[in-house]
């Protein structure tokens, strides 16, 4: 029974996305009902209506108008309300902390630099003894390769990391 409830449940997602399918419905000798997408012996059609399934969000649509209008509503009667010292003391500690976050990443870009430099600066070699007792020296390239492009991505994130930051701290100003 609660397989075929996830089932159903299933399905009427399914049709709340706006899919078109055909369901079926099978009742066994034993009384266990199944749902298919394919039809099979003594299944009957499903008649459902996609448009009746789908559900729709009036509150986005409010939004998105109130938002084209850009009008400001007051708040409502009620409505907590934050003392202009109060939320400036917070604005002070959040600008604070990004600053702090943005030092921290500006010294974590640094050492990851570094970190590039260094690891593009030295190949990856391999060495393979040779039959006659000898080792031959190759550069492993894929490896070299490889160890390059994790230290660029933790390059990247950082700088990503410093811009976002950087956005944010210019927003408060």
């Amino acid at each position: 029974m609660k397989n075929n409830l996830s089932l159903l449940a299933f399905i009427l997602v399914a049709f709340s996305s706006n899919a078109v399918a055909e369901i079926y419905k099978r009742v066994d000798a034993d009384g266990r009902v199944t749902y298919s997408n394919i039809k099979t012996k003594g299944a009957t059609r499903l008649a459902l209506d996609p448009d009746a399934n789908t559900i729709s969000n009036d509150r986005t649509k409010r939004a998105a108008d109130s938002n084209a209008s850009s009008k400001r509503v007051a708040s409502p009667e009620g409505f907590p309300k934050v003392d202009k010292n109060t939320q400036n003391q917070r604005d002070a500690k959040r600008q604070d902390i990004l600053q702090n976050e943005l030092d921290s990443e500006k010294a974590a870009l640094v050492q990851a630099q570094k970190a590039y430099t260094e690891g593009a600066a030295n190949p990856e070699m391999l060495h393979k003894k040779n039959a006659d007792g000898t080792t031959s020296t190759f550069r492993n390239v894929a490896k070299y390769d490889e160890k390059v492009k994790s230290l660029q991505a933790d390059v990247d994130s950082h700088e990503n990391n410093i811009k976002l930051l950087q956005k944010e701290l210019d927003a408060l100003n």
